[in-house]
């Protein structure tokens, strides 16, 4: 394979016909391609594609480190959509070492060391409550009952819904707007009913969240945001 691009080659069995180049969140590139495909004729479309590749990959890599902290005053912090900057004062042991206080994260500064864990221990815990009550709130409404739910370290795959109806979800969509996690939690509470992403499904989720689209896109522009 192409080690200075760093493509990952996939050889499909399935009714593939095209072959299919997609840069990946961390900034890998996966080529898919029908099974039996010449390796000539690979290399002839990797060459055809490195242009567009090498862009792509380096978009993603400025913005996998605009979206890396140093945890400083001033620097933001999303949650449920909204931008709040950091302060770090004196430490209060009677304080917890990190909390979200009047539209500020504010740190205890002998906690700056471990500031990333706190922060992450504090998604956590606003993911696993947040998530619980809008998957308690959704099911009920579309009649459908999930065996378990599961928070996730995941840093692109936002949920999943498994054969027996177990549904996971990263921690990072917290930081995402409440209408865009509802999409999420809908989209995997839906493949309890369709286990696919047939029309049968899409029609589904559009009865249940009618602008389903725009949330997707939201998704899909500003996922790389929602990396720690």
């Amino acid at each position: 394979m192409d080690h200075r691009l760093n493509i990952h080659l996939i050889r499909s069995r399935k009714r593939r016909k095209t072959l299919s180049l997609r840069i990946k969140e961390d900034g890998g590139v996966v080529l898919s391609v029908p099974y039996h495909t010449p390796k000539g004729e690979i290399e002839k479309f990797i060459k055809e594609k490195e242009s567009w590749v090498i862009k792509k990959v380096t978009e993603k890599d400025r913005s996998i480190k605009e979206t890396q902290k140093a945890f400083i005053p001033g620097e933001k912090f999303l949650y449920l959509g909204e931008s709040y900057p950091l302060e770090i004062r004196e430490s209060d042991h009677r304080e917890p070492s990190l909390k979200l206080s009047f539209g500020k994260f504010i740190l205890g500064q002998d906690h700056i060391e471990e500031a990333r864990d706190l922060f992450v221990r504090w998604y956590k815990g606003e993911a696993k409550e947040t998530i619980a009550r809008r998957v308690d709130y959704y099911s009920h409404r579309m009649h459908l009952s999930p065996k378990g739910i599961r928070i996730t370290s995941a840093q692109s795959r936002w949920g999943s819904c498994s054969r027996d109806n177990r549904l996971s979800f990263s921690w990072r969509m917290i930081m995402a707007p409440l209408n865009v996690i509802d999409y999420i939690l809908i989209h995997e509470l839906a493949h309890i009913k369709e286990k696919n992403h047939s029309g049968r499904f899409w029609n589904y989720m559009e009865s249940f969240l009618p602008d389903y689209r725009k949330h997707r896109l939201w998704l899909k522009e500003n996922g790389h945001r929602l990396r720690f």
